[in-house]
């Protein structure tokens, strides 16, 4: 049964990134002008968002959604969720209208034709160089001086898949303290489950997330980001093992 279980799971991971070339060859010729200069990146992010509706729907993944507390129209944000799989990205873009950009590590610009337009539209970090996570929190900054809001995995990589939330790297708790711009922690339920990076696991179905009441610094001093780092934490590992328990 797991070999039959195996063969299954990894024919529908390549039924996956499948669906996300055939969801980038309909959308080329609007992704393609949109992502020509930074300056019409919102309307790319229409058709980005067109992008991960399809992908998602396509491969059999639907979102289920709690909103604890839902973004303002048009207001900029700071997007802070667990990272554990490929599908983060896709459920991150579905769900939120509110323009916004990834700050992510440069080994997806690998990846056949998203890599090209991921490396064209984001802000990629080099996370074994000082210079470039540096270089990423000062562009990060200046985007969101622009009204364009930024989603970072503070958890700074996917962990292994035995570790239910690793620590949070300060980037994205500097900018909301500095920028005085509101955190939205996101707990991704499921995405581990239904599509692991392990290529011989994973399966179609629906896909939780809980949107949960948003962070605002109280400060600006240093202690304030060591609170809203520890408080984002505290929320998403909470939701993490309450669904563990429930599960269990």
């Amino acid at each position: 049964m797991k070999v039959i279980s195996g063969i299954l799971s990894s024919l529908w991971k390549v039924w996956f990134y499948t669906t996300i070339v055939i969801a980038i060859i309909v959308l080329s010729p609007f992704i393609l002008i949109t992502s020509i200069t930074p300056k019409w990146y919102p309307q790319f992010f229409v058709f980005a968002r067109i992008w991960a509706w399809i992908v998602l729907l396509l491969s059999g993944l639907w979102p289920s959604v709690k909103w604890m507390e839902r973004p303002i129209k048009d207001r900029t944000y700071i997007l802070c969720a667990n990272h554990t799989s490929m599908a983060d990205i896709m459920m991150t873009l579905a769900l939120f209208p509110n323009c916004f950009l990834f700050i992510g590590k440069k080994e997806l610009t690998k990846l056949p034709l998203f890599g090209y337009f991921y490396k064209r539209t984001n802000i990629l970090v080099d996370r074994k160089s000082l210079s470039s996570r540096k270089d990423v929190f000062l562009r990060a900054g200046q985007k969101l001086d622009e009204g364009i809001g930024v989603c970072i995995y503070p958890e700074g990589g996917v962990p292994k898949e035995n570790i239910v939330l690793a620590p949070f790297k300060a980037g994205a708790f500097k900018l909301a303290v500095e920028k005085k711009i509101s955190i939205i922690p996101i707990t991704y339920l499921d995405n581990k489950r239904h599509l692991p990076f392990t290529f011989a696991k994973g399966f179609p179905g629906q896909v939780r997330a809980i949107v949960h009441p948003f962070l605002d610094a109280k400060s600006e001093s240093n202690d304030e980001v060591g609170r809203l780092r520890e408080d984002c934490y505290k929320i998403i590992h909470s939701a993490l093992m309450s669904a563990k328990t429930d599960k269990g």
